[in-house]
């Protein structure tokens, strides 16, 4: 087997010089260690605008209503108020749900006009406090009121809320429940997704359950695959997305068993899941078979190369496959070069990492505030916090606004250093820009904190994140934390 450190002299022997480019925008997560992210964020983005919906959050502000996306509307404040307001009444009634109280006509009487964005709304606060509250009970109810809402006259329930009364019943340990949900979306006709294969697939945790789901979805016939080629890549898809890499290579053998041939996004996801494994022979088998095939390397491909190559610290044959993406054609993009520093800083080799975010402007590319955002977590990473701090002033000043992962890099190095009056700071002038925390953000404070020693302060924190209550489900992750 030939050494990875020649992986870009031999590609061009392998593949002919015809490639397929899929512009693709990367929002890479830190919240991973292994630089995961960085390679699978631009195959999520595949299905991004198709009917799929894989990776749509049902808690996000563009939440369907009445089969359309909010943003599709100008919708009055009015309108989003008064739902809200309806809600709170929902959730009243549904508490006062016991023997003698009839919780349907309470409902009915409440007269309230039944929205897409009112069902999403309660759903989501039913399930924002399953960790509060009776588990059976909040099952019961969201239940209940999904039943209720689903047949009031000139409203008829989503594909996503029927998703967001899944994951209520997953938190609640109602698996048998959620599968009737999946037959009943079958049965009504509502497509079943990638997105509901992945909540399903997520919640049954072992590798047993999880095959089941697979040899279920794989013999569905109203499984919605677009646009994927068939049922197996949309599988595969969304296996890699949660890191199911062995069973991955299993689906894979059942795809072949059934007849079905890869193309290049089969070849992908198995490339990346054998670099995974630490199957590197199986890899280097899998290129020179996806040549004998004539699938030449797409966007992703070559990210995938560069990822390995930066993991196992080869910066030069990083360099020679970036020089032969130029010579056949194929430009380097931003993706490709974040993709590289991100891997060699965790590789640990910060001047490699320089010297490459270095030649990304000398050859004319921006550096965006995810290219940015790696620089800063790599020097933050190896304690070389002025360094951050430099780079962070010199994004601003270059127009690139920090992100969230941005500002939770610099807040983790004032916390390194023991300047939490700077980490106060930081967090403050992230939430005056508009820049909402999320829960890694206080996490990260909280943990410094009590390693410092400063209790009192971590539980300040931890009682502002509580009053805030947009994290409020998440409140029990901190280490110790009890409920006032």
């Amino acid at each position: 087997m030939n050494s990875i450190s020649l992986l870009s002299s031999r590609i061009v022997c392998r593949f002919s010089t015809s490639f397929i480019v899929r512009l693709t925008v990367w929002n890479r997560s830190f919240s991973s260690d292994d630089g995961f992210e960085c390679v699978v964020e631009p195959f999520k983005r595949v299905c991004k605008r198709s009917e799929l919906g894989c990776f749509t959050d049902e808690n996000s502000d563009s939440s369907e209503f009445g089969g359309r996306r909010w943003d599709d509307f100008s919708v009055r404040r009015g309108f989003l108020e008064d739902a809200r307001s309806d809600a709170e009444k929902v959730l009243e009634v549904l508490k006062q749900d016991g023997p003698g109280f009839d919780t349907i006509l309470a409902l009915d009487e409440l007269q309230i006009k039944v929205s897409g964005f009112l069902v999403r709304e309660v759903l989501m606060r039913i399930l924002r406090s399953i960790n509060f509250v009776d588990k059976t009970q909040c099952a019961k109810l969201g239940y209940k009121f999904f039943v209720w809402s689903g047949k009031v006259e000139n409203y008829r329930h989503t594909a996503s809320s029927y998703h967001i009364i899944m994951k209520i019943f997953a938190q609640c340990e109602e698996f048998k429940a959620m599968w009737r949900l999946v037959d009943e979306m079958t049965e009504k006709g509502y497509p079943v997704t990638a997105r509901t294969f992945i909540i399903l697939i997520c919640t049954c945790g072992d590798a047993g359950l999880a095959r089941k789901v697979v040899e279920r979805f794989i013999k569905s016939k109203t499984f919605n695959y677009r646009p994927f080629k068939h049922a197996y890549n949309a599988i595969l898809h969304g296996l890699l997305v949660i890191r199911q890499y062995k069973l991955i290579e299993w689906v894979y053998q059942q795809m072949l068993l059934d007849g079905h041939t890869s193309d290049i996004l089969t070849y992908n996801v198995l490339l990346f899941t054998k670099c995974k494994l630490g199957k590197l022979d199986q890899f280097h088998r899998l290129l020179d078979e996806m040549g004998r095939n004539g699938f030449s390397p797409d966007y992703h491909t070559y990210n995938i190369l560069l990822y390995v190559l930066a993991k196992g610290d080869k910066p030069l044959a990083a360099l020679n496959l970036l020089n032969h993406m130029r010579e056949v054609g194929f430009d380097p993009g931003v993706l490709h070069f974040t993709t590289l520093i991100d891997g060699l800083s965790r590789a640990g080799n910060l001047d490699a990492c320089r010297y490459f975010f270095d030649e990304l402007a000398n050859n004319g590319n921006i550096p965006d505030v995810v290219c940015y955002t790696v620089m800063i977590t790599s020097y933050t990473v190896a304690g070389e916090h002025e360094k951050a701090r430099q780079l962070f002033d010199e994004m601003i000043i270059k127009g690139q606004l920090p992100n969230v992962f941005t500002y939770n890099s610099m807040i983790r190095g004032f916390c390194m250093a023991g300047e939490f009056e700077e980490a106060y700071a930081m967090l403050a002038e992230m939430e005056s820009r508009g820049c909402n925390p999320n829960f890694l953000v206080y996490s990260t404070l909280v943990s410094y904190l009590r390693n410092a020693g400063k209790l009192s302060e971590a539980h300040k924190v931890i009682k502002h994140v509580v009053e805030k209550g947009q994290f409020a489900h998440l409140v029990t992750k901190f280490k110790g934390y009890r409920r006032c």
